[in-house]
C-alpha cells in the first residue's frame, strides 16, 4: 500500500491544482479556483454520492477482475468488495480521504465483529468508537494515517472525536447539507420531516407543498447563484457550468433533489437519509450502503486485504501499471473538473492498460457524455459508449445528484 508521506501529499495537493486552476490568479474563475482547491484540502466527503448498486450492476464484476477506482471517502470501494474482484485500487488526490480509506480497511480487517462495525460507521456517534480506534485499529495504521486522526482540531479534540459526534455532520459536504436545514428553517421547513412520509405519494406531495417552495426564495435564488454556494458540494467552478447547463441553478437543484426525495422509497434510499436526517436509519432493516450491510461483513473483511489505497491523480496512478492489466475503471464525476488535453491522457492510459473487455463507469454533471470531440478519435474509437444501459443505469441511480451515468467498454480487437 502506498503511505502517505509529504512527498506525495504535495505532489496530490499540484494534482488537484492541475486539475482545478484553467485560470490565471488575478482573474475572478482564477480566485474561485484557488478557493476551491483550498477548500478541497480537508475532509469533504463523509460519504461518497454515487450509488454502488449501480455501479455493480453496470461492471458486472467477476473473481478475476482488477478494479482502479476513485476513493472519495471510501465506501463504494469496500462496497465493490462485495462481488469479490481479484484487487482494487482506490485512488484519490485528497489525503484526507485516503486516510478515512485506510481507516476503514483497518476497521474491516480487525473490529472483531459486525456490530462494532456497524456502530463505527453507520451509527459513527458514539465514544465507543474512539476507543476501539485506540485498541483495534490505531496499531495497524501506518504512521501518517495514525498522524491525521490523531491530529486536534480547534476545538482540541483529536479528527477520530468526530466518530463519537455525528461523523456525517462533519467535513466539507457534512457542513454544507447542516447550512441547507438551517435555511430551510428560516422559512419553517424541517426537512428531515419527509422521512416520517409513509409512501412515494407522500413524499411527493411534501416535498411539491414545502421543500420546493424554498428554492422560489429570493435569498436562495441568490445563494445558488454564486458559485461558492456549491464548494460544499464538492463543485469546482468548471463543473458549476455543466451542472447549469444554461438554467439558474435553483431549477437544477430542485430537478435534482425531486428525484432523491420522490423517486424512491425512503425505507430503500441511504442518500435521503443523509440529506434529509444527515445520518443513517437506525432500524433492523435500516437502507445502508452494501459494506455496511450485516450479510456482506465477512466479505468486506476479506476483501479488504485486496484494496490498495494510492494517494494521488488517476492518470499518474494507471502510468505505473503495465499494460492490459486492468478490467474496472470508475471515474465518479472527475472528468467535468478536465481540459481537453487531461481528459486524452487520461483515456491514453485507459485504453492501454485495459485488459479485454474492460469497462469504464463515470457521472457527469450534465445528461450527456462529454467525452466526443474532447478525446481523440483515435482513442475513443476503440470504445463503445453503451448510449441505452447509460440511460437505464442514470435513472436508477439513488444518488440523484447527477445528471448523467455513462458506461464504455472497449471494443474487441482484430
Amino acid at each position: 500500500m502506498t503511505a502517505i508521506t509529504a512527498d506525495s501529499e504535495l505532489s496530490s495537493a499540484d494534482a488537484l491544482k492541475a486539475a482545478v486552476h484553467q485560470h490565471r490568479a488575478i482573474s475572478l474563475n482564477g480566485m474561485l479556483e484557488r478557493l476551491f482547491t483550498m477548500a478541497f484540502g480537508g475532509l469533504v466527503y463523509p460519504q461518497i454520492w454515487e450509488d454502488p448498486v449501480v455501479d455493480l450492476d453496470a461492471m458486472e464484476l467477476q473473481e478475476n477482475h482488477r478494479i482502479i477506482t476513485i476513493a472519495s471517502g471510501g465506501c463504494n470501494a469496500l462496497s465493490y468488495m462485495t462481488a469479490r474482484p481479484e484487487s482494487l485500487i482506490a485512488v484519490d488526490l485528497n489525503p484526507a480521504h485516503i486516510a478515512l480509506t485506510r481507516l476503514k480497511l483497518a476497521a474491516a480487517r480487525h473490529l472483531p465483529v459486525y456490530e462494532q462495525f456497524r456502530r463505527f460507521f453507520a451509527d459513527a456517534d458514539s465514544h465507543a468508537n474512539t476507543s476501539a480506534y485506540r485498541t483495534w485499529l490505531r496499531p495497524h495504521l501506518d504512521a501518517d494515517t495514525q498522524r491525521y486522526w490523531d491530529k486536534k482540531r480547534v476545538n482540541g479534540r483529536p479528527r477520530i472525536d468526530m466518530f463519537a459526534k455525528r461523523f456525517y455532520r462533519h467535513g466539507l459536504l457534512g457542513r454544507f447539507i447542516g447550512v441547507a436545514h438551517l435555511v430551510a428553517r428560516l422559512y419553517g421547513v424541517r426537512p428531515e420531516t419527509i422521512l416520517n412520509m409513509a409512501d412515494l405519494a407522500e413524499q411527493r406531495i411534501f416535498f411539491d407543498d414545502h421543500i420546493a417552495p424554498i428554492f422560489d426564495k429570493r435569498l436562495v435564488r441568490w445563494l445558488t447563484g454564486r458559485k461558492l454556494s456549491l464548494y460544499g458540494l464538492g463543485i469546482p467552478p468548471a463543473q458549476y457550468e455543466k451542472l447549469a447547463g444554461g438554467r439558474t441553478m435553483s431549477e437544477v437543484l430542485i430537478e435534482r433533489l425531486r428525484k432523491l426525495a420522490c423517486d424512491f422509497p425512503l425505507n430503500e434510499n441511504y442518500f435521503a437519509w443523509q440529506a434529509f436526517a444527515r445520518r443513517y436509519d437506525t432500524g433492523a432493516e435500516a437502507a445502508l450502503p452494501p459494506y455496511l450491510q450485516r450479510e456482506h461483513f465477512s466479505a468486506i473483511k476479506r476483501g479488504a486485504e485486496r484494496i490498495t489505497p494510492f494517494l494521488g491523480s488517476f492518470t499518474a496512478c494507471l502510468q505505473a501499471h503495465p499494460a492490459e492489466s486492468l478490467d474496472r475503471y470508475v471515474l465518479l464525476d472527475a472528468q467535468d473538473w478536465m481540459t481537453d488535453e487531461q481528459l486524452t491522457e487520461l483515456w491514453g492510459e485507459i485504453t492501454r492498460t485495459a485488459r479485454p473487455g474492460a469497462r469504464v463507469i463515470f457521472r457527469t454533471a450534465g445528461e450527456a457524455t462529454i467525452l466526443p470531440g474532447r478525446v481523440t478519435a483515435d482513442i475513443l474509437d476503440k470504445w463503445t459508449y453503451e448510449a441505452e444501459r447509460s440511460r437505464i443505469l442514470g435513472f436508477m441511480d439513488r444518488s440523484a445528484i447527477y445528471g448523467g451515468f455513462h458506461l464504455y467498454q472497449l471494443k474487441a480487437q482484430d
